[in-house]
């Protein structure tokens, strides 16, 4: 398995808006084998400005590490599917082959690669059993996003920035500034203290199978926002009907489907949304783009003449992503999502890239790693400003720090985000949770935050071949996470001989809670270890949330050393499902 995510950083024109005021990487501070001095175990952390990297290939996530061969098994278990496969354009990384072998790239060009998530190999069991369940109940239940006022703690500290977080020293933040309140009314949006709409919306997903369901170690949610001038009537004021129904064209642009709205007059914005021929009443945003054949969409509103550049599978220049990771609380005997946050994400695409540009940048891709494999992927950025995916797209994150207190991500942090978002088969325009937001069938259309409706209730997502996609993914990887590392996932669904459960998984596909949510014990076993990790502030050496040590990762891998997968899985989520 491997993730050689990002373009070569030599790009044209096309590409100058993406990557002004940034800068190429620096790897300055880096020994000669691309190694940094990293900070103490008692979490002593370094200046944030610092752009040096604990590894070249840091940006190849820890699940491209694990062992898919296991003892009493003839076949090798392939969790690998889900994010390298068979791409659609105007995705053209089309990596579904590196299912196949474990193929990093390796800049000392020694005998093997080391893993350098070393987190994965620690015991945190000691630690864990001496912090009593209160204790941590106490910890995931503190709001480190909010004050004690309501107001936006990190918002504050980064009007007076401290020196140790502004990368070019002018002593402003010029990064992203949160700015969300998680005040959702009805609708999915958004509001301000006061009232005012803050343009994020929340939506309802069911997450990708592995790694980001909450039995693995966090809940998760996601936000969109599109930009002000999305929001606005042709007069430019602010309509929520428009912003609404842009956002409607949007999900139908991305997921290629028809997507449902509210009965909406055409006449009122002068485009024939159900693409009858006529302006009418519309139930529906029918997709229908194939510019080829003179066939195309249109936004609505102010965007209508401000932004005529759209396409099938991208989303509009300045279209904005915020994704928390929280903690699991208990409540009742029932897991939940926690008031604290682990980590806070932000993405916002800076470039428009047509589908030629991106054909020409993944065939330059594919001649980069032909010619130089042993080259490893370099991204622009820093703290403040973020980390360019060279896709269009900048990165940018908050984490706890050793007291618990959110603070910027460091750009080696950072940097680890592109494995999956810097190109990979599975996306859609660098993203995996919009496309697979619940579907608009629905009276809630899909839009409403997680404390709103739970996300356990789902049904199993489907397959566009009709089946079970979780279903697929427990018997492709024979496990519920890349790493085969959650047993009580295991022992759900499979026999101590390996058989399947025939109940769990037609549990299952009624309601996803059947495999994402964890037993209550391991949830707050799981806090505690995560806990271990932030009071390290080790994250560049694994931020994933385990008790023992985990066995079913290599520490180090041959090139080019075979996975035992002999056939590439290929499988579809279904968008249009739910």
């Amino acid at each position: 398995m491997h993730k050689t995510p990002g373009m070569p950083m030599n790009l044209d024109s096309t590409l100058a808006g993406l990557v002004a005021g940034l800068l190429l990487l620096s790897l300055a501070g880096c020994s000669d084998d691309g190694v940094t001095a990293e900070a103490g175990e008692a979490g002593a952390m370094r200046d944030l400005t610092d752009k040096s990297l604990a590894s070249f290939t840091g940006y190849v996530p820890p699940q491209c590490y694990t062992k898919t061969r296991t003892a009493g098994h003839a076949q090798a278990a392939n969790p690998c599917y889900v994010c390298h496969t068979e791409s659609r354009a105007p995705n053209f990384i089309d990596d579904a082959d590196l299912q196949l072998a474990y193929d990093f790239a390796n800049p000392r060009r020694t005998a093997r690669k080391n893993n350098p998530w070393t987190n994965l190999f620690k015991d945190y069991r000691n630690a864990v059993a001496r912090v009593p369940d209160r204790e941590i109940r106490a910890y995931v239940r503190a709001d480190n996003y909010r004050d004690d006022t309501g107001r936006i703690a990190l918002a504050d500290r980064l009007a007076d920035v401290p020196a140790g977080w502004d990368a070019n020293g002018d002593g402003r933040w010029q990064g992203y500034v949160p700015d969300v309140y998680f005040d959702f009314d009805a609708a999915g949006y958004d509001h301000a203290p006061g009232g005012a709409y803050t343009g994020w919306r929340a939506f309802a997903y069911t997450p990708v199978p592995g790694s980001f369901i909450p039995a693995n170690g966090s809940f998760d949610d996601v936000l969109i926002r599109l930009p002000r001038v999305f929001r606005q009537d042709r007069r430019g004021r602010f309509d929520v009907a428009v912003y609404t129904l842009n956002l409607a064209i949007t999900e139908s642009l991305i997921k290629r489907a028809d997507v449902p709205i509210a009965a909406t007059d055409e006449h009122d914005y002068d485009i024939d949304l159900n693409r009858d021929g006529h302006l009418d009443i519309a139930h529906r945003v029918v997709y229908d783009w194939a510019p080829l054949q003179d066939r195309d969409m249109a936004w609505v509103g102010r965007a209508a003449a401000t932004h005529r550049r759209l396409a099938a599978g991208l989303y509009p220049e300045g279209t904005e992503f915020l994704h928390t990771l929280r903690y699991l609380d208990v409540v009742d005997g029932t897991v939940v999502r926690a008031p604290r946050m682990k980590e806070l994400r932000y993405a916002r695409k800076q470039a428009w890239l047509t589908y030629s540009d991106r054909r020409a940048m993944a065939f330059d891709e594919l001649k980069e790693a032909h010619d130089f494999p042993d080259r490893p992927a370099q991204f622009a950025g820093d703290v403040e400003r973020g980390v360019a995916n060279g896709l269009g797209w900048v990165y940018q994150g908050f984490i706890e720090d050793a007291r618990g207190d959110l603070r910027p991500q460091t750009f080696a942090e950072t940097n680890t985000c592109m494995g999956c978002h810097g190109g990979v088969g599975a996306t859609t325009d660098a993203s995996f949770a919009f496309p697979r937001k619940r579907a608009g069938n629905t009276p809630d259309r899909g839009w409403y935050y997680w404390n709103q409706r739970a996300m356990a209730h789902l049904a199993e997502p489907r397959l566009t071949d009709g089946r079970g996609e979780y279903s697929t993914y427990l018997r492709n990887a024979r496990a519920g996470d890349e790493f085969r590392n959650n047993a009580d996932i295991i022992a759900r669904f499979f026999t101590p001989a390996g058989a399947e459960k025939p109940a769990a998984f037609r549990r299952l596909e009624q309601t996803i809670g059947a495999m994402i949510l964890p037993s209550p014990d391991r949830a707050l076993a799981l806090d505690k270890a995560y806990r271990e990790i932030v009071r390290q502030q080790s994250f560049i050496h694994g931020r994933t949330a385990h008790v023992a040590p985990m066995d079913n990762v290599h520490r180090a891998v041959a090139p080019g050393e075979p996975t035992g997968v002999s056939t590439p899985v290929s499988v579809e989520h279904d968008a249009r499902a739910h």
